[in-house]
């Protein structure tokens, strides 16, 4: 029989060893069952083949059921439960079943090198011990009593009590015959005996969409993946001498359907990957698809770091959709938030009634930039959690690449504190070396599993090494985007030309360091919100000025050293600031200069592209060179690209309203040059002033060039 204090613990659910009584036991040469199955009048047992093996009595008024069966050993047996209506409900015992989890998962996890966490914890459909449900899994060491809740059990926490694997901190259930799309959280009362706001779970592969925040028994991902040829060319390629021109795209406001709604991954697929082929983007960047709550942090405050967010459809969409763009040579980038996370009461914040996932102390564990909680990178189970996140990313969805959000916050641990609000590391310094040691973990662990992968840092500072080797001191990122090109070139085109003259160093500045980390160029969304206005916008002058000035900008980039990004709507020159209310204003295309902004960067994507001076040095010095350093007066720039073995381009960039005529340079070699690009072209809504195609240079490459007003040129040199 059961004493007092067992049922005590059972009708409150505050028992912590719940398999130890639930479910069925010897007694003797005999064997009890056990059931809690609040409401019910009466229950039976069965065999789970429908044999009949005896009745349960009633033992407390709070539905607790416990009796003698007749069965020959132990085993999971299935009750019916009837109710005061006359009602029946029919569940196989979870508590016959035996762990799904082995010693070796509690090793690796407490070690901090467990590589497949995803594959443990969260929630699998699957057969175990012949029958088909649901194993649950959940990293909470300091709980007192953990409890997985749903529909299936009617949210009561007494009824899906967990296994405690006490070396790990891990609880885990099976739930037969619970299948996939069953919504459910965890219910845990912490180590002070406190019950805690039900909890989303950490590793949840699916979500509802908000404001509903449970997670979802994803189904298996059976998608048949199509895409090898797209991920063995990546896996044969160094990334830094690829054409890599990345798409920066916000999924909810790209474009929205008829009714003004968010698309569906499908939908997208259909208009969106065309629209980047036909643009000549060589990759798609997301800002942060993983699940959210809050639509205006646009992502970046995740609490579903394992599931693609429910507002675009279901995790099957999004893998065609990766699919469909590797299938059309497109590569796919998620924007990655290892930095903080918000602290949403169903989210990880003092998930088992501590402080788990993030530091305790607030100077460590709080971010004041965006009033949220830092992970703490020195704790191995959460810098394993973050790991296994990037690889997951990679292995399940087949993404590209991770662009890693806020690294410079990572970096430092004073970063946006005041002196005594920060906590200095072991040697005195302001260095965060637990997240450096993280991002170096994740980094070697993604591109060793991953040939093919690119991480990129959002890194603002000089911390020296961002994307280079860990093994020589590097962090381990593929490339890092360039801040300083972007703030100092802004800057300076920003000024009225007439002064442009006295800030050259401006442009200049940005060679003196352009090859210390394989950089990306990064012309992204933070530069045209909240009050920064658009690019279009940010240029001075008139409305001719303003487009001339931005497409010889745009010339500029492009045929700057690095790989490019551009956040969507920016290619057409989008008027307004961008919101994630809305989509962009795609019926700017029905004007001329419009028009001609978003003919120019198509084809300088294919430009690009198809000319490997240009981007087959992009990281190294070798492929630059000055042709002009000392235009200042004239406000012109001047280089040269070049790969070995390959055609040389020269680009010339000019930033005042004059348009000069016979203007004396010396290009790198005597013969003809081809114009392949002039920004100031009639298609592109410039004025047509150039050079017939062509430059002829002298014997010492001495030429006369034609350089239209606030225009950008590329030469060729035909052989």
């Amino acid at each position: 029989m059961l004493t007092p204090e067992q049922i005590d613990r059972l009708v409150t659910g505050l028992d912590d060893d719940p398999f130890a009584t639930l479910g069925v036991h010897p007694a003797g040469k005999h064997f009890t069952a056990c059931l809690l199955m609040p409401e019910a009048v009466s229950v039976t047992a069965q065999t789970l083949d429908g044999k009949p093996v005896g009745a349960l009595a009633r033992v407390h008024g709070d539905g607790l059921f416990f009796g003698n069966v007749s069965i020959r050993k132990r085993q999971p047996l299935r009750y019916v439960a009837t109710f005061g209506d006359g009602g029946t409900y029919a569940l196989v015992d979870p508590y016959g079943f035996g762990p799904v989890l082995g010693p070796m998962d509690d090793h690796y996890l407490a070690q901090g090198s467990h590589g497949r966490l995803f594959d443990k914890l969260g929630a699998h459909v699957m057969t175990h011990e012949g029958v088909e449900g649901t194993h649950f899994a959940v990293w909470a060491p300091n709980a007192r009593r953990v409890s997985v809740v749903g529909d299936f059990n009617r949210w009561d926490g007494r009824r899906g009590l967990m296994r405690r694997r006490a070396d790990a901190g891990l609880w885990e259930i099976f739930l037969p015959e619970v299948g996939a799309c069953s919504a459910y959280k965890f219910e845990i009362i912490g180590a002070d005996g406190v019950l805690l706001p039900l909890k989303a779970d950490p590793y949840a592969f699916q979500s509802e969409l908000r404001p509903s925040t449970a997670s979802i028994v994803a189904p298996p991902l059976d998608h048949k993946w199509g895409d090898d040829r797209h991920r063995d060319h990546w896996r044969t390629t160094d990334a830094r001498r690829q054409p890599v021109s990345i798409y920066e795209v916000h999924a909810g406001s790209w474009q929205r359907d008829d009714r003004g709604e968010f698309l569906s991954w499908d939908d997208l697929a259909n208009r969106l990957i065309p629209y980047v082929v036909g643009m000549g983007f060589t990759h798609i960047e997301f800002l942060p698809i993983s699940e959210y709550p809050y639509d205006p942090s646009w992502g970046y405050q995740t609490l579903g770091l394992y599931a693609p967010t429910a507002r675009f459809g279901d995790p099957a969409g999004f893998a065609r959709f990766v699919d469909g763009a590797h299938r059309a040579g497109v590569g796919v980038i998620l924007d990655w938030v290892p930095a903080h996370f918000p602290t949403d009461e169903h989210g990880l914040a003092h998930f088992d009634g501590t402080a788990l996932y993030e530091h305790a102390d607030p100077r460590k564990g709080f971010h004041p930039d965006w009033n949220t909680a830092i992970y703490n990178f020195g704790r191995r189970e959460v810098a394993q959690y973050l790991v296994n996140n990037a690889l997951f990313w990679a292995e399940r969805y087949h993404v590209d690449g991770l662009r890693v959000d806020a690294v410079a916050s990572m970096l430092y641990l004073d970063y946006s504190r005041k002196p005594g609000e920060w906590v200095p590391n072991d040697h005195g310094g302001r260095e965060n070396v637990e997240a450096v040691a993280f991002l170096q973990q994740m980094n070697k662990a993604l591109y060793g599993a991953q040939p093919g992968i690119m991480t990129i840092a959002e890194e603002s500072t000089s911390w020296p090494g961002v994307s280079k080797p860990v093994h020589t001191g590097g962090l381990g990122f593929g490339f890092k985007w360039n801040m300083g090109f972007m703030h100092d070139t802004l800057r300076y085109l920003q000024r009225d030309p007439v002064h442009r003259a006295h800030h050259h160093d401006d442009i200049t500045f940005g060679l003196l360091y352009a090859f210390t980390e394989n950089f990306v160029l990064a012309l992204s969304h933070d530069e045209v919100v909240h009050g920064k206005a658009s690019l279009l916008h940010k240029m001075p002058g008139d409305d001719w000025q303003k487009f001339a000035t931005l497409r010889a900008y745009y010339g500029f980039m492009w045929g700057y050293p690095g790989k490019k990004l551009l956040f969507m709507g920016q290619e057409f020159a989008q008027r307004g600031e961008w919101s994630e209310e809305r989509a962009l204003d795609w019926d700017l295309l029905d004007h001329a200069p419009h028009l001609g902004v978003q003919k120019l960067v198509g084809d300088l994507n294919h430009l690009y592209r198809s000319r490997p001076a240009l981007h087959e040095r992009d990281c190294e010095a070798e492929g630059f060179e000055w042709v002009l350093v000392d235009g200042a007066a004239d406000s012109i720039f001047a280089w040269q690209r070049r790969a070995p073995g390959i055609r040389p381009i020269v680009v010339i960039s000019h930033f005042t309203p004059m348009l000069r005529h016979g203007y004396r340079m010396r290009l790198p070699s005597g013969g003809r040059w081809r114009e392949i690009l002039n920004s100031d072209a009639a298609d592109y809504g410039g004025s047509g002033a150039g050079n017939m195609g062509q430059v002829q240079a002298d014997e010492e490459g001495w030429a006369n060039i034609t350089i239209p007003p606030f225009a950008t040129l590329m030469l060729e040199l035909d052989y």
